[in-house]
């Protein structure tokens, strides 16, 4: 009993650390950051770039010849893709926002 007790105590340990882990991926974006890019781009309009055969989601990476735009206090550089605003990180070159 003591043996099925410690295998289920760590069981639980070893899941909760994965979802630790799982939950460091999450990328959230604050509703103020929203607001500060949407007025950003209506003062400061972007052109868009079309690029084919590019998925506009979340994760999906943006190619290196696409000109990040900084926007002043907010983490993320935002670029007009296919007529689309998007956010993405500028380290790792991935979307992690569409805003419509």
């Amino acid at each position: 009993m003591k043996l099925y007790l410690s295998s289920a105590a760590a069981a639980v340990v070893l899941m909760s650390g994965i979802g630790a882990a799982v939950a460091q991926d999450v990328i959230v974006v604050q509703p103020e950051q929203n607001t500060v890019v949407r007025e950003y781009i209506k003062k400061e309009p972007l052109a868009s770039v079309n690029l084919l055969g590019v998925e506009l989601k979340l994760g999906s990476p943006v190619p290196d010849t696409v000109k990040l735009r900084e926007v002043p206090n907010v983490k993320y550089r935002v670029a007009v893709i296919n007529d689309q605003t998007v956010l993405v990180d500028p380290e790792t070159h991935q979307i992690v926002e569409v805003l419509n």
